[in-house]
Formats: C-alpha cells, structure tokens, sequence
C-alpha cells in the first residue's frame, strides 16, 4: 500500500541507502587495503552501520583501497 502512492523519487531516495551499503559490501571485498584487517571492517562497517557505514567507506575507505591485480 504504501509504495502504490509513492513517486519515482521517493522509492529511489528509500532505496538509496541499501543501494551504498550494498556497493560498499561489495568494493571492499574485491579491493585490497594497506592493513589485511581493514578490509573485514568496512565489510562489517556496511552490514552493521547502515547508513553511516557507507558513508564513512566512501569518506575515508575509498581513497585507501587499491584494486586487486
């Protein structure tokens, strides 16, 4: 009932925090990362920290990850 009244906008503005999480999940598990542990903690940061988890990943973990060769 509830998504019958909803426009475009705001089912893409609901989903937009899974969509991030997921990515989040998802770079940090095919990236490498200077520490063998940091990688399991932006894993962990993007399950247990909805929305904060994938915001502090594209603030700090983005920039520290490198892509596995």
């Amino acid at each position: 009932m509830f998504f019958s009244n909803a426009s475009g906008l705001t089912i893409f503005l609901l989903m937009l925090p899974a969509v991030l999480n997921l990515w989040t999940i998802w770079h940090a598990m095919n990236h490498a990362f200077p520490q063998e542990k940091e990688r399991l903690l932006w894993v962990l940061a993007g399950i247990f920290l909805p929305v904060l988890g994938g915001i502090l990943y594209l603030i700090f973990g983005f920039k520290r990850s490198k892509p596995i060769r």
